[in-house]
């Protein structure tokens, strides 16, 4: 490959890069590589829980909001498989988590430019021919590679968070990514506390709330949260969910748009409604049938500022954010629901002067999802959360951002990039403004 240049080389294959995969596969002028050091595609295995949904409709697959008509869209996977029938008949748009990872390994499967176990190790630039050298390992042979490109898409995703307060429990406490491999060992212990209140928090509650008088813990779950708050999934809402909120958004002076993500996550990191109600039901029957009275706990407005271990507890000290008090609770086993964050990749050391970075380090995203100072070479995926607000994440808005990426890799609009879907305006058009009128009196 280190002949042939490529168009590009996307660095990362999770749904968005596995979104751009598809799409640009029919697109013969257009040669991309995809390089992933996992050793195949399996999406939050740790979360795979039987029960569970996304928690957008089935649209939101890997290309239908681009392309309807795209062979690698989820209808023609259920064709396939021979499962259409049944889930048309179930009549329900949100797909089972398993369902969807089994689907995004279905297109894999039928692309030849997506490579695993193929860990990135530097990337650099060519100021004499333009291109980029992108220095691979296998990760099983430890054999290495070399790739040149012209562009790159950067597509490497988040990792799970551990709070600074849970950072010395050496290896006592596990994250929820990695909940179905401890589940076992977890139900052994006397106690259980959830830490968090986002899905993740509440799938987790939700599967050992229903195992609590077969095994017999007590069973905590606690946020600093004010409250266990409901995704937001109004239609006026999820017009937010667009390219006008998009362009609104990113004219934002970056303070101001900073300040709007830490009071939006009611619409991105709520609880599905449907599984808050579920579990209060479950808490109602549980005690009804109990015998004693049932040991839960759930607790809001209190965050983690300390963990210790003492024996075989885990002593946690609290704040009570509303009251100002501090408290402890002890529990034996431990599930951090805190999240994932970003982190820059080592491999970008070789590129960073070709980087534009904010005033607080992070990628200065271009409207275009480019951080190059030319804003034409280094595409990101799901990284310009502060850049283009909330929706980044989204799996629905994926196609959008990839017909965009599409458009500027290539001068052309193969997939239509839609500008205005909502019925709502965002912002103040120049021909309506005014000068600031003066204070009414009272």
């Amino acid at each position: 490959m280190k002949n042939q240049i490529a168009d590009f080389i996307a660095i990362g294959v999770g749904p968005f890069n596995l979104g751009l995969a598809c799409l640009t596969a029919p697109i013969e002028e257009l040669n991309g590589v995809f390089l992933d050091k996992a050793d195949s595609f399996d999406w939050h295995p740790g979360m795979m829980l039987q029960h569970t949904t996304l928690q957008i409709p089935f649209m939101a697959d890997l290309v239908t909001l681009a392309d309807p008509t795209n062979p690698f869209s989820f209808l023609n996977y259920s064709k396939e498989q021979g499962l259409l029938y049944s889930f048309y008949i179930r009549e329900n748009f949100l797909l089972l988590r398993n369902e969807y990872n089994k689907y995004c390994q279905w297109a894999i499967n039928k692309l030849s430019n997506v490579h695993f176990q193929t860990e990135v190790v530097n990337v650099e630039f060519d100021e004499q021919s333009g291109t980029y050298t992108v220095f691979t390992v296998h990760t099983k042979s430890g054999e290495t590679k070399e790739y040149q490109t012209k562009k790159l898409v950067l597509g490497t995703g988040t990792q799970p968070y551990v709070p600074a307060a849970a950072k010395n429990l050496k290896g006592r406490a596990i994250h929820s990514s990695a909940y179905l491999n401890h589940k076992e060992e977890l139900q052994k212990n006397k106690s259980i506390t959830v830490l968090g209140s986002g899905q993740s928090a509440a799938e987790i509650f939700h599967d050992l709330l229903l195992d609590i008088d077969s095994k017999g813990y007590e069973l905590n779950w606690i946020t600093r949260s004010p409250r266990f708050f409901p995704l937001e999934y109004s239609k006026l809402t999820l017009e937010m969910t667009s390219p006008e909120y998009v362009d609104y958004f990113y004219e934002l002076p970056a303070e101001k748009r900073d300040d709007l993500i830490a009071n939006q996550k009611h619409l991105y990191k709520g609880i599905n409604q449907d599984l808050i109600n579920e579990i209060h039901d479950v808490l109602y029957m549980k005690r009804s049938f109990a015998e004693e009275p049932l040991k839960v706990s759930l607790r809001t407005n209190s965050e983690l500022i300390e963990s210790v271990v003492e024996g075989d507890e885990i002593q946690l000290k609290l704040h009570q954010l509303e009251e100002d008090k501090y408290y402890q609770k002890a529990t034996e086993g431990l599930v951090l629901s805190t999240g994932y964050h970003y982190k820059m990749p080592a491999f970008i050391e070789g590129i960073k002067n070709r980087i534009v970075w904010d005033e607080k380090g992070r990628y200065d995203v271009g409207r275009n999802y480019t951080i190059d100072a030319d804003h034409a070479d280094i595409f990101v995926q799901n990284v310009e959360l502060y850049t283009h607000g909330f929706v980044s994440p989204d799996l629905g808005m994926a196609c959008y951002r990839n017909s965009y990426i599409i458009k500027e890799l290539t001068g052309k609009e193969y997939y239509k990039v839609e500008k205005r879907i909502a019925f709502q305006q965002f912002q103040v058009n120049s021909e309506e403004e005014i000068t600031q009128p003066a204070k009414a009196l009272i």
